[in-house]
Formats: C-alpha cells, sequence, structure tokens
C-alpha cells in the first residue's frame, strides 16, 4: 500500500511538472518590450512549437522551447538576442494557451539589470521598488535614474533615487525593464 501511495504522490509530481513547462506542438504567445515599435510588431507573435521543441524567432532563428518554463524561455530569448548584439536590453513575455492567462494575469516581468530577470509572482500593493527587488536588485551596471515602465501599451520612466518613485504601483501584467547606465548618465 505504502508503495502505491509513493508512486502515485510520484506521478502526481510529474505531472504537476510537466504542466509548466512548455510541451512540443503547443501553441505560444510571446511579446517583446524594451525595443523600437517597429521591431516589436516582428517579434509580438503567435509561435507554435515544433515537434522537436522549437520555435523560430526572427534574427535569431531556432530557440529550445520544449521543457521549458514560460519564463526561462523569456530569458533564454532574451539572452540569445543580446549575444546575437540584436538589442541590448530586451525583456519578454511568455504566454500560453487560454487557460493559463488566469495564471499569467497574476504576475508581472522584470528585465535587463537585475539580478533575476524574468516573470515575478505580483502582489497587490507591490511598488516599482519592490518590483526591482524581487527580482534580485539592480546589478552594478544599472540605471536607476532611467526605470521604465510598461503597462497597456504606453512606457513609463522613473527615477528609482526620488522617493516618490519607488513608491509608484506595479500592476499585473505589467513589465519593468532597468536599463544600463552609461558614462554620461548612469
Amino acid at each position: 500500500m505504502k508503495t502505491i501511495l509513493t508512486i502515485i504522490i510520484a506521478v502526481l509530481g510529474l505531472a504537476s511538472v510537466n504542466a509548466q513547462t512548455i510541451r512540443p506542438d503547443q501553441a505560444l504567445t510571446i511579446s517583446i518590450s524594451g525595443v523600437p515599435v517597429a521591431e516589436k510588431g516582428r517579434l509580438d507573435a503567435n509561435y507554435s512549437v515544433s515537434s522537436a521543441g522549437y520555435i523560430t524567432m526572427w534574427k535569431i532563428g531556432r530557440v529550445k522551447a520544449s521543457g521549458l518554463t514560460k519564463s526561462a524561455l523569456a530569458v533564454s530569448i532574451a539572452n540569445k538576442y543580446k549575444a546575437a548584439e540584436i538589442y541590448t536590453g530586451p525583456v519578454f513575455q511568455v504566454f500560453s494557451s487560454a487557460d493559463d492567462v488566469a495564471n499569467d494575469s497574476q504576475s508581472f516581468t522584470v528585465g535587463g539589470q537585475v539580478r533575476s530577470p524574468g516573470q515575478k509572482p505580483w502582489i497587490k500593493g507591490m511598488t516599482l521598488y519592490s518590483a526591482v527587488q524581487s527580482a534580485g536588485g539592480e546589478t552594478p551596471y544599472a540605471a536607476m535614474n532611467r526605470v521604465k515602465l510598461y503597462r497597456n501599451g504606453k512606457a513609463y520612466v522613473y527615477d528609482l533615487r526620488r522617493q516618490e518613485h519607488k513608491a509608484v504601483l506595479v500592476y499585473s501584467r505589467d513589465v519593468v525593464e532597468v536599463p544600463e547606465g552609461n558614462l554620461w548618465n548612469k
């Protein structure tokens, strides 16, 4: 009896993990921010995962998707665009079928110069500063005076050195981008 329970628990655990990872032949919606509008139009789209487990994206070609979580795929895509020197700070969001929308709607995405970029769980009352901290905080290369908040297709820029900007509320499905500083304007 104990063996049967152990097997059932193991199967349920694997089913839970498999439900959270991307599968071959799955449909995904991918969205990007932090790039010029013309470029956004090329990348914001629905993608089908091939039977081999890949998606094909503009300029970078095939990207392994099967077996990854949605947030891991978003980070992988961003890293490939950075490595190809196409974009310096893209922020991707990956969504799957309609039944995932309820789960995705209670999250937000943090990208750019943070220690742990990706999709994060949203908590009511979360501020812009706490959103950046939920991603491990800024890297030494971050420009905290030019943090971008993308909401409903609009971009807002905040200086997180100012107390009133730290208190700006973040909502589910928002995207926060911490850009890289430069010599003149860190």
